[in-house]
């Protein structure tokens, strides 16, 4: 058989989400079309000998030209987000929609989407941030933006400007068993926090370094419970964002064991980083603060565990980029308190460089588990799979190659977003991406950018698996007795 490749990869080692071999790769109109050894050259060619081939990261937890709760805008709009993604391996983002309170949904995904269709350098799909769960919004508005394509959605139980009451978190997991959606939420105790931060400002506590104190490791806990328990109540599937703390890693592993369909992610900051690194001088500290904070070496063992042995599945970047300035962390100067500075670390260039070389070179997992958790689970748990999360004959042609022996010093002047600072700065590690496809379009080779702003493509999500999985009969005699009869509560 004659082949006409766009694009081979040539030689190179590899490695899906179950196995490792030998082969070449044929790509054509976007997608791999062949995998075998002795491909002939394409238009472009690539020799990936003594190199890894990898596919292409997604991201499935990123905020990008977002507006905070607290009234802030991300440093990074989606044309220095996708491309700092893209430089680190990551070929598709999902990051937020962000409904605020007041704003219709469809304004909320029209905005958006414009914004990404003109900026974005790679794939992308969006998560819904719901704030005002009304009932235009769950009648309406919410399965109209299912049915195009947003299958996901996100709630707070904490933030003043965002959180929901248990009761509208059940009519959100409501609307998503009906509808097949996925319900994401952020779990820390929001009057835990606010009761301590109360505390700690009233006794002159306002150093970043208490911002660790006020967002206790029980408030995270708690919270994981109850929307554990909110989620078994119903029987509809929920994931739980940003897992930092042992505890709540315990929490969400004896829950999968009673059976409850319940999925978690971590992220690098919960590897890489500890409360410590937030105790700094004056406010500098601000540049470690996130949502939960990092905690302490204990912690960061229980999240590599649970990244392990499933209990969290997915590994995401949580990018939340603020300035270390008025713009972001530091809106009053050098009197900004730990309650007033924007919550969020960067991390979506450097979100896969750090687990190869602490992970896979460091011996703490292997390479399918890399894949695994830098893209297939994500393509699996937020309807991606059909085109995404893997290398495979007919899946598009988003390929990374790795090269394991070169060794980085991490510094913020090397990377591509928007920040002008690194959590990780200084640290040593081994192996970087060198070249990556998007669709078969090389889009970095050789650390330079071959792609133009806006020629990433929306992609439009089917029901993730989680939610498909919850189509068989529910274990809770609630969906029958309520009346929930809709696509989460049927028998395939």
């Amino acid at each position: 058989m004659d082949f006409d490749f766009d694009l081979t990869i040539r030689n190179g080692r590899i490695s899906t989400d179950k196995e490792t071999f030998m082969a070449d790769i044929g790509v054509k109109d976007g997608v791999i079309v062949k995998i075998a050894p002795g491909l002939p050259a394409g238009r472009e060619d690539i020799d990936a000998a003594g190199r890894w081939v990898l596919p292409g990261g997604i991201d499935s937890h990123c905020h990008i030209e977002q507006l905070s709760g607290m009234g802030m805008m991300c440093a990074d709009d989606f044309y220095s987000g996708t491309v700092s993604a893209a430089f680190g391996g990551t070929t598709t983002i999902i990051p937020f929609a962000a409904q605020h309170r007041g704003n219709r949904i469809p304004d909320v995904v029209a905005d958006y989407a414009q914004r990404a269709r003109e900026k974005a350098v790679i794939d992308y799909g969006f998560h819904l941030i719901l704030a005002d769960p009304d009932e235009q919004a769950l009648q309406h508005d919410l399965p109209q933006a299912i049915r195009d394509g947003i299958t996901s959605l996100k709630v707070y139980m904490t933030y003043n400007a965002l959180k929901l009451d248990d009761y509208q978190l059940l009519d959100v997991m409501a609307l998503a068993g009906r509808e097949g959606a996925l319900v994401m939420i952020h779990a820390e105790n929001h009057d835990m926090i606010r009761w301590l931060a109360s505390r700690l400002l009233d006794q002159g506590h306002t150093a970043p370094k208490f911002h660790a104190v006020a967002h206790d490791p029980l408030a995270e806990a708690e919270a994981s419970n109850r929307a554990i328990a909110l989620s078994r109540l119903i029987g509809v599937p929920v994931l739980i964002v940003h897992v930092a703390g042992a505890e709540t890693v315990q929490t969400i592993r004896n829950a999968k064991l009673l059976g409850a369909q319940i999925y978690a992610e971590s992220c690098p900051q919960y590897l890489f980083l500890t409360a410590e690194d937030i105790d700094l001088p004056g406010v500098e500290g601000a540049k470690y603060c996130c949502s939960p904070p990092p905690r302490d070496a204990n912690a960061q063992e229980a999240v590599w565990a649970g990244l392990k042995d499933g209990t969290l599945g997915m590994y995401s970047s949580d990018h939340a980029p603020y300035r270390f300035d008025e713009s972001g962390k530091l809106p009053r100067g050098e009197s900004t308190t730990f309650k007033e500075m924007a919550n969020g670390v960067p991390g979506i260039e450097l979100r896969l460089p750090l687990l190869f070389s602490e992970g896979v070179l460091g011996g703490r997992i292997d390479i399918h588990e890399f894949v695994q958790l830098s893209a297939t689970n994500h393509a699996h748990m937020y309807g991606l799979s059909h085109r995404k999360g893997n290398i495979a004959e007919g899946l598009d042609a988003d390929l990374v190659i790795w090269n394991p022996q070169r060794e980085t010093t991490i510094s913020s002047d090397l990377l591509h977003d928007n920040v002008g600072y690194t959590p990780y700065e200084g640290k040593q590690i081994k192996g970087w991406p060198e070249v990556v496809t998007s669709r078969g379009r090389i889009v970095v080779q050789d650390g330079v950018l071959k792609v133009e702003r806006g020629s990433g493509r929306y992609i439009k999500r089917q029901c993730p698996e989680p939610a498909s999985i919850a189509r068989r009969p529910a274990r809770s005699h609630l969906p029958g007795l309520l009346g929930l009869k809709g696509k989460a509560w049927e028998q395939q």
